[in-house]
Protein backbone atom coordinates (compact mmCIF):
# COMPACT_ATOMS: atom_id res chain seq x y z
CA UNK A 1 0.00 0.00 0.00
CA UNK A 2 1.30 3.78 -0.94
CA UNK A 3 1.40 6.59 1.49
CA UNK A 4 0.63 9.74 0.63
CA UNK A 5 3.40 11.56 1.42
CA UNK A 6 3.02 13.77 4.41
CA UNK A 7 3.93 18.10 3.76
CA UNK A 8 6.54 19.54 5.46
CA UNK A 9 6.88 23.10 5.90
CA UNK A 10 8.62 25.37 8.22
CA UNK A 11 10.71 28.80 9.24
CA UNK A 12 14.51 29.40 8.51
CA UNK A 13 16.46 31.64 10.00
CA UNK A 14 18.56 32.84 12.92
CA UNK A 15 17.56 33.32 15.37
CA UNK A 16 14.77 31.52 15.16
CA UNK A 17 13.96 30.19 18.52
CA UNK A 18 11.55 32.92 19.54
CA UNK A 19 9.35 32.48 16.11
CA UNK A 20 5.80 32.20 16.92
CA UNK A 21 5.20 30.75 13.55
CA UNK A 22 5.74 26.80 14.34
CA UNK A 23 2.47 27.61 17.01
CA UNK A 24 0.42 29.33 14.72
CA UNK A 25 1.09 27.01 11.82
CA UNK A 26 0.25 24.01 13.76
CA UNK A 27 -2.79 25.61 15.36
CA UNK A 28 -3.93 25.48 12.12
CA UNK A 29 -3.15 22.06 10.95
CA UNK A 30 -4.38 20.56 13.85
CA UNK A 31 -7.97 22.43 13.85
CA UNK A 32 -8.19 21.66 9.94
CA UNK A 33 -7.06 18.17 10.45
CA UNK A 34 -4.44 18.37 7.90
CA UNK A 35 -1.68 15.66 8.11
CA UNK A 36 1.51 18.23 7.94
CA UNK A 37 4.38 19.32 9.68
CA UNK A 38 6.33 22.85 10.31
CA UNK A 39 9.47 23.20 11.57
CA UNK A 40 12.01 25.98 12.78
CA UNK A 41 15.19 25.77 11.81
CA UNK A 42 18.32 27.55 12.56
CA UNK A 43 20.34 28.73 9.17
CA UNK A 44 23.23 30.36 9.41
CA UNK A 45 24.25 32.24 6.29
CA UNK A 46 27.02 30.50 4.40
CA UNK A 47 24.74 27.03 4.77
CA UNK A 48 21.72 29.13 3.05
CA UNK A 49 21.68 28.09 -0.64
CA UNK A 50 22.48 24.75 0.40
CA UNK A 51 19.43 24.07 2.71
CA UNK A 52 16.90 25.91 0.36
CA UNK A 53 17.76 23.44 -2.43
CA UNK A 54 17.86 19.99 -0.06
CA UNK A 55 14.57 20.98 1.68
CA UNK A 56 12.42 19.99 -1.75
CA UNK A 57 14.24 16.37 -1.80
CA UNK A 58 13.12 16.37 1.87
CA UNK A 59 9.31 16.78 1.43
CA UNK A 60 8.89 20.11 1.79
CA UNK A 61 6.39 22.28 -0.04
CA UNK A 62 7.25 25.49 1.25
CA UNK A 63 9.05 27.69 3.82
CA UNK A 64 8.87 31.05 5.57
CA UNK A 65 11.99 32.66 5.63
CA UNK A 66 12.94 35.36 8.07
CA UNK A 67 15.97 37.59 9.12
CA UNK A 68 18.80 37.58 8.01
CA UNK A 69 17.89 35.95 4.63
CA UNK A 70 14.78 37.53 3.92
CA UNK A 71 17.27 39.34 0.88
CA UNK A 72 19.39 36.95 0.27
CA UNK A 73 16.33 34.38 -0.68
CA UNK A 74 16.12 36.48 -3.77
CA UNK A 75 19.08 35.50 -5.32
CA UNK A 76 18.62 31.66 -5.09
CA UNK A 77 14.46 31.80 -6.30
CA UNK A 78 13.89 30.78 -9.79
CA UNK A 79 11.26 32.66 -9.79
CA UNK A 80 10.12 35.90 -7.59
CA UNK A 81 6.98 38.09 -7.71
CA UNK A 82 6.62 41.74 -8.57
CA UNK A 83 5.74 42.91 -4.85
CA UNK A 84 8.55 40.90 -3.24
CA UNK A 85 11.27 42.29 -6.11
CA UNK A 86 9.94 45.83 -4.87
CA UNK A 87 10.06 45.28 -1.60
CA UNK A 88 13.47 43.95 -2.48
CA UNK A 89 13.13 40.67 0.46
CA UNK A 90 11.18 37.25 0.68
CA UNK A 91 9.46 36.20 3.42
CA UNK A 92 7.64 33.08 1.65
CA UNK A 93 9.36 30.29 -0.57
CA UNK A 94 6.98 27.56 -2.26
CA UNK A 95 8.54 24.49 -3.94
CA UNK A 96 7.04 24.02 -6.93
CA UNK A 97 6.20 20.64 -8.16
CA UNK A 98 8.15 21.05 -11.55
CA UNK A 99 11.39 22.37 -9.31
CA UNK A 100 11.14 25.78 -9.43
CA UNK A 101 11.74 27.80 -6.63
CA UNK A 102 9.19 30.37 -6.15
CA UNK A 103 9.61 33.31 -3.66
CA UNK A 104 7.04 35.88 -2.52
CA UNK A 105 6.52 38.38 0.42
CA UNK A 106 3.22 38.51 2.24
CA UNK A 107 4.15 41.30 4.88
CA UNK A 108 2.27 43.85 2.89
CA UNK A 109 -0.58 41.81 2.56
CA UNK A 110 -0.80 40.79 6.43
CA UNK A 111 -0.11 44.54 7.08
CA UNK A 112 -3.22 45.65 4.93
CA UNK A 113 -5.30 42.63 6.28
CA UNK A 114 -4.96 43.56 10.22
CA UNK A 115 -5.67 47.27 9.21
CA UNK A 116 -8.81 45.81 7.73
CA UNK A 117 -10.02 44.03 10.68
CA UNK A 118 -8.84 46.11 13.87
CA UNK A 119 -9.54 49.37 11.99
CA UNK A 120 -12.63 48.88 9.61
CA UNK A 121 -13.60 52.58 9.14
CA UNK A 122 -10.19 53.71 7.87
CA UNK A 123 -9.36 54.02 4.11
CA UNK A 124 -5.41 54.25 3.25
CA UNK A 125 -6.83 56.99 0.85
CA UNK A 126 -8.28 59.10 3.83
CA UNK A 127 -4.67 61.14 4.31
CA UNK A 128 -1.30 60.86 4.75
CA UNK A 129 0.68 58.06 6.55
CA UNK A 130 3.65 58.94 8.65
CA UNK A 131 6.23 55.60 9.00
CA UNK A 132 8.64 55.09 11.59
CA UNK A 133 11.67 53.30 10.44
CA UNK A 134 13.11 52.48 7.00
CA UNK A 135 13.92 48.95 7.16
CA UNK A 136 12.41 45.76 5.31
CA UNK A 137 9.45 45.77 7.29
CA UNK A 138 8.84 49.50 6.11
CA UNK A 139 9.85 48.83 2.35
CA UNK A 140 6.29 46.14 2.70
CA UNK A 141 4.25 48.60 4.46
CA UNK A 142 5.24 51.71 2.09
CA UNK A 143 4.54 49.66 -0.69
CA UNK A 144 1.29 48.26 0.08
CA UNK A 145 0.22 51.96 1.20
CA UNK A 146 1.10 53.30 -2.25
CA UNK A 147 -0.53 50.03 -3.69
CA UNK A 148 -3.53 50.96 -1.84
CA UNK A 149 -4.01 54.55 -2.84
CA UNK A 150 -2.30 56.45 0.00
CA UNK A 151 -1.71 60.08 -1.10
CA UNK A 152 1.21 60.42 0.62
CA UNK A 153 3.42 58.52 2.73
CA UNK A 154 5.64 60.78 5.67
CA UNK A 155 8.69 59.04 6.98
CA UNK A 156 11.57 58.73 9.40
CA UNK A 157 14.33 56.82 10.12
CA UNK A 158 17.35 57.65 12.92
CA UNK A 159 19.58 57.45 9.69
CA UNK A 160 18.32 60.06 7.31
CA UNK A 161 20.76 58.33 4.37
CA UNK A 162 17.93 54.73 4.65
CA UNK A 163 15.02 57.00 4.13
CA UNK A 164 16.21 58.65 1.04
CA UNK A 165 16.96 55.54 -0.31
CA UNK A 166 13.37 54.45 0.22
CA UNK A 167 12.33 57.73 -1.14
CA UNK A 168 14.61 57.15 -4.41
CA UNK A 169 13.32 53.77 -4.77
CA UNK A 170 9.30 54.83 -3.80
CA UNK A 171 9.31 57.93 -5.46
CA UNK A 172 7.44 61.48 -5.04
CA UNK A 173 4.85 60.50 -2.88
CA UNK A 174 7.32 60.30 0.13
CA UNK A 175 8.64 62.85 2.25
CA UNK A 176 11.68 62.61 4.65
CA UNK A 177 11.58 63.97 8.17
CA UNK A 178 14.74 63.96 10.15
CA UNK A 179 14.34 61.68 13.14
CA UNK A 180 14.50 64.82 15.61
CA UNK A 181 11.28 66.06 13.70
CA UNK A 182 9.75 62.91 13.27
CA UNK A 183 7.04 64.10 16.34
CA UNK A 184 5.94 66.61 13.66
CA UNK A 185 4.75 64.31 11.23
CA UNK A 186 2.24 62.98 13.41
CA UNK A 187 -0.40 66.16 13.49
CA UNK A 188 -0.74 65.45 9.80
CA UNK A 189 -1.24 61.57 9.70
CA UNK A 190 -4.30 59.82 8.75
CA UNK A 191 -2.35 56.82 9.80
CA UNK A 192 0.98 56.19 11.86
CA UNK A 193 2.91 52.75 11.77
CA UNK A 194 6.18 52.17 13.74
CA UNK A 195 7.86 49.71 12.17
CA UNK A 196 11.38 49.68 13.93
CA UNK A 197 11.97 47.48 16.80
CA UNK A 198 11.66 50.55 19.11
CA UNK A 199 9.22 49.91 22.00
CA UNK A 200 10.28 46.29 21.55
CA UNK A 201 11.08 44.66 25.05
CA UNK A 202 15.22 44.42 24.90
CA UNK A 203 15.02 47.02 22.60
CA UNK A 204 14.93 50.59 23.02
CA UNK A 205 12.13 52.91 24.05
CA UNK A 206 10.02 54.63 21.75
CA UNK A 207 11.09 58.71 22.30
CA UNK A 208 9.41 59.94 19.53
CA UNK A 209 7.04 63.04 20.86
CA UNK A 210 3.55 61.80 21.11
CA UNK A 211 2.02 65.07 21.90
CA UNK A 212 0.91 65.22 17.85
CA UNK A 213 -1.35 62.74 17.80
CA UNK A 214 -4.30 63.28 16.48
CA UNK A 215 -7.54 61.66 18.03
CA UNK A 216 -9.11 60.52 14.27
CA UNK A 217 -5.81 59.16 13.30
CA UNK A 218 -5.48 55.11 13.50
CA UNK A 219 -2.00 54.42 14.79
CA UNK A 220 -0.64 50.74 14.31
CA UNK A 221 2.86 49.17 16.17
CA UNK A 222 4.84 46.38 14.40
CA UNK A 223 6.22 45.30 17.94
CA UNK A 224 3.77 42.74 19.19
CA UNK A 225 5.84 42.07 22.31
CA UNK A 226 4.55 43.87 24.40
CA UNK A 227 1.14 43.77 22.92
CA UNK A 228 0.34 47.13 23.95
CA UNK A 229 3.49 49.32 23.58
CA UNK A 230 3.85 52.70 25.11
CA UNK A 231 3.52 54.28 21.44
CA UNK A 232 -0.37 52.55 21.59
CA UNK A 233 -0.77 52.68 25.56
CA UNK A 234 -0.28 57.13 24.43
CA UNK A 235 -2.77 56.90 21.14
CA UNK A 236 -5.24 55.18 23.31
CA UNK A 237 -5.26 57.78 25.95
CA UNK A 238 -5.63 60.90 22.84
CA UNK A 239 -8.73 58.73 21.79
CA UNK A 240 -7.42 56.82 18.14
CA UNK A 241 -8.11 54.03 17.23
CA UNK A 242 -5.02 51.07 18.04
CA UNK A 243 -4.29 48.18 15.98
CA UNK A 244 -1.52 45.87 17.43
CA UNK A 245 1.21 44.03 15.87
CA UNK A 246 0.19 40.37 16.38
CA UNK A 247 -2.41 40.32 13.57
CA UNK A 248 0.02 41.23 10.84
CA UNK A 249 2.13 38.25 11.90
CA UNK A 250 -1.25 36.22 11.76
CA UNK A 251 -2.42 37.50 8.60
CA UNK A 252 0.87 37.06 6.63
CA UNK A 253 0.71 33.49 6.96
CA UNK A 254 -2.58 32.69 5.33
CA UNK A 255 -1.35 33.13 1.62
CA UNK A 256 1.40 30.84 2.59
CA UNK A 257 -0.29 28.09 4.54
CA UNK A 258 -3.21 27.68 1.80
CA UNK A 259 -0.49 27.60 -0.75
CA UNK A 260 1.34 24.57 1.11
CA UNK A 261 -1.21 22.75 2.54
CA UNK A 262 -4.52 23.70 0.03
CA UNK A 263 -6.69 25.14 2.74
CA UNK A 264 -7.20 28.72 3.32
CA UNK A 265 -7.12 29.47 7.36
CA UNK A 266 -9.54 31.63 9.27
CA UNK A 267 -7.60 34.58 11.53
CA UNK A 268 -9.66 34.54 14.63
CA UNK A 269 -9.98 34.59 18.09
CA UNK A 270 -8.36 31.01 18.96
CA UNK A 271 -5.60 31.65 15.93
CA UNK A 272 -4.16 34.74 18.04
CA UNK A 273 -4.78 32.62 21.20
CA UNK A 274 -2.16 29.84 19.46
CA UNK A 275 0.26 32.36 18.72
CA UNK A 276 0.41 33.88 22.09
CA UNK A 277 0.91 30.91 23.92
Amino acid sequence: MNLPNIPLAGVIGSPIAHSKSPQLHRHWLKTYGIPGHYIPMEVQSDDLETVIRTLPKMGFVGVNVTIPHKQAILSIADLVTDRATLIGAANTIIFRKDGKIHADNTDGYGFMENLKTGAPGWSPKSGPAAVLGAGGAARAVIASLLDSGAPEILLSNRTRVRAEKLKDDFGSRLRIFDWVQAGNMLEHASLVVNTTSLGMIGKGEMRVPLDGLQKQSVVTDLVYAPLKTKLLETAEEVGCVTVDGLGMLLHQAVPAFERWFGKRPEVDRATRAAALR
